[in-house]
């Protein structure tokens, strides 16, 4: 089960100009091979006067969809290098659509192959990444006297309290890691010397921004 994914912060787009051509670099996030496939024919109708459309995705748990397509460019040229920056990111459920706009200038393979990577690159800078973490609702009840030594304990580890109920006791809302709820839970019992009862809640993933280290060819 996935508990952990990098993806696009939310869709967008970014235009960069090579010798006059014009390419500019789709990004959107997808959940399927039909959403993406969709998204490549909008972009092909938005901009139907364009000399390319290349395209590429990545989508799955486990990667295990992925597409490259030339539209018309030599072979290897944009499809497989604007996948490669999607992969080289580790991104989860990703579509990529780059339109060029040919300027009169041949730029030759090794020129597209860094077009077309640098404008996929570029545009995941300008739009940003986030990281989505599974994580599980625990709802923490102690006594008024641990309120401190709790959210010093939750401030510490950067664990994000999403709603606190002071009614005879005191319960935390608290949103942990799937993967640590075991090791959360036994620390806090520790810390309170027992003094706490723990209700799991719902599951859901949590999205944070992540800063990017996309490197441009």
């Amino acid at each position: 089960m996935l508990t952990h994914y990098i993806t696009l912060k939310s869709d967008g787009e970014h235009e960069i100009e090579i010798k006059k051509s014009r390419f500019i670099c789709q990004l959107a996030r997808v959940d399927n091979e039909a959403a993406a496939q969709a998204f490549i024919v909008a972009c092909k109708k938005k901009h139907y006067k364009a000399n390319h459309n290349c395209s590429a995705y990545v989508i799955g748990e486990q990667d295990e969809h992925q597409h490259a397509h030339d539209d018309g460019e030599p072979a290897g040229t944009a499809g497989v290098p604007m996948l490669e920056v999607l992969r080289r990111q580790h991104l989860k459920n990703v579509v990529a659509v780059t339109t060029r706009y040919f300027g009169g200038t041949k730029l030759g393979a090794g020129g597209l192959i860094r077009a077309y990577s640098n404008s996929v690159s570029q545009a995941i800078d300008v739009i940003g990444l986030v990281e989505g973490r599974l994580q599980q609702a625990l709802a923490i009840t102690i006594g008024y006297p641990q309120i401190g030594a709790l959210e010093h304990y939750l401030t510490q580890h950067a664990i994000t309290i999403t709603d606190t109920s002071y009614l005879a006791n005191v319960t935390f809302t608290a949103m942990v890691d799937d993967n640590e709820l075991v090791a959360v839970k036994d620390t806090i019992v520790e810390l309170l010397n027992g003094q706490v009862t723990f209700e799991l809640g719902a599951q859901q993933f949590f999205e944070t921004p992540l800063k990017n280290t996309t490197d441009h060819n």
